[in-house]
């Protein structure tokens, strides 16, 4: 390889997009000649520059602004039958959707669904004529429906989905890009100096060969509209990628737990002032031996 081989690989070098053949030759030929070690130097020094460059976070009160702007969201209603809208004197019967569940609105849950009826004798009639059994019916199934959402939520694995999208989609472009490591180093004491200055608080950095998870390096991400600690290690021929910041931060909001998102493991707990998040194309199981493994490691008992 020349220098005119050599010269338009410089920028995919820096951003670890060779093939390893080409990257061998690359740096063989860099090493013997001083122009383009030269070169190859201000190269990776435009690409730091650029990584300690400030994002620019827009002001605290433009989102609530975006907020009050916006209209407010109409109660969704359907019509019973599209022909009632060409019959004026049809008595139209609306409903609403509670939980997946399509019951009457405006007009109680009695047969006819009418609103216009008056007075104690009316209310009355709802509750014990004939249309009581109906109506007390659809009361209950309406209860039942708001009971069943409500365990329903509960029993589903809290996993901020918009944050979670966002955390599958860093951890896939890393790996398709190549770019998933920015340190690269097993030793815990080089991997976590490497963040002073890059970050705004120090993640806790442990080598976790012991248990099957050895450390391989860190890099940096854009994850919740801020700059976040990624430690990734190995297990067997599996990557996982950790993403750590302080306990503060907004998608740290809710309970640990594990999740799932197309095909990837996740997992997120909260340690040592700091949330966790991790993930994997390894099974669940993978995960919470290197939760169990790092708190180990954290709280000195490894």
């Amino acid at each position: 390889m020349d220098c005119k081989d050599a010269r338009p690989l410089l920028d995919a070098s820096v951003d670890r997009e060779l093939s390893p053949p080409d990257e061998h030759r690359l740096q063989r030929h860099v090493k013997g000649c001083d122009a383009c070690r030269r070169e190859s130097e201000a190269v990776r020094a435009v690409s730091r520059a650029v990584r300690r460059a400030e994002y620019y976070r827009a002001p605290e009160g433009l989102r609530a602004r975006i907020a009050a702007s916006l209209p407010a969201a109409p109660l969704s209603v359907d019509a019973d039958e599209t022909h009632d809208r060409e019959a004026p004197t049809r008595k139209q019967k609306r409903f609403v959707w509670l939980d997946g569940w399509r019951i009457p609105h405006g007009g109680g849950f009695g047969t006819g669904g009418g609103s216009t009826a008056s007075g104690k004798g009316a209310r009355a009639g709802w509750l014990t004529g004939s249309t009581g059994l109906t109506g007390l019916t659809g009361l209950a199934i309406a209860l039942c429906a708001v009971a069943a959402g409500v365990v329903l939520t509960l029993a589903r694995p809290v996993d901020n989905s918009p944050f979670v999208d966002e955390l599958v989609s860093s951890h896939v472009r890393a790996q398709l890009s190549g770019r998933d490591i920015d340190v690269i180093s097993s030793d815990q004491h080089t991997v976590k100096p490497w963040f002073n200055g890059r970050i705004d608080y120090a993640p806790p950095v442990e080598d976790l060969t012991a248990s099957g998870f050895p450390l391989v390096g860190g890099r940096l991400d854009y994850l919740g509209h801020r700059r976040v600690a990624v430690l990734t290690y190995h297990y067997r021929k599996h990557v996982i990628d950790v993403y750590v910041f302080p306990d503060s931060a907004q998608a740290a909001a809710g309970p640990a737990g594990a999740t799932g998102r197309e095909g990837y493991s996740l997992a997120r707990w909260r340690d040592s002032g700091m949330t966790w998040w991790a993930i994997t194309d390894a099974g669940p199981e993978a995960l919470s031996a290197f939760e169990a493994a790092l708190k180990t490691r954290l709280h000195g008992s490894g």
